[in-house]
C-alpha cells in the first residue's frame, strides 16, 4: 500500500504535470478569442474552428504564459467559460432588483 496507491489518486489523470489556469491566462485567452473574431477568423456561424485555434490563438497564448496549453486545455476552459456565463445569466434573470 505504499507508493503505488499515492501515485494513482483521483480519477486516474496524471495530476503531477497539471497546471491550473490563472486569472491572467484566462484573460489572455479571452482577449485572443475576441481579437480573432474581430479580425474575421471565425466560421459562418461565428464559432472558432479547431484549425484557427491551433494556428492563431494557441501559439500567441503559449508565447505569453508560463505553462503551454493544448487544444484540449482550450476546450476545457471553454466549458468553464460557458458554465460561468450560464451561472451569471441565471443570477441576473432571477434578480428582480427588489430585496
Amino acid at each position: 500500500m505504499g507508493d503505488s496507491q499515492r501515485n494513482n489518486k483521483g480519477n486516474g489523470k496524471d495530476k503531477e504535470n497539471y497546471e491550473a489556469w490563472t486569472k491572467e491566462d484566462s484573460n489572455e485567452l479571452l482577449y485572443l478569442m475576441v481579437d480573432a473574431i474581430k479580425s474575421g477568423q471565425h466560421d459562418a456561424n461565428g464559432s472558432l474552428s479547431k484549425i484557427n485555434v491551433e494556428r492563431v490563438i494557441l501559439p500567441r497564448l503559449n508565447a505569453k504564459i508560463r505553462f503551454p496549453k493544448t487544444y484540449n486545455h482550450y476546450l476545457n476552459r471553454m466549458k468553464w467559460f460557458k458554465k460561468q456565463y450560464n451561472n451569471m445569466s441565471t443570477l441576473m434573470r432571477n434578480n428582480s432588483g427588489f430585496g
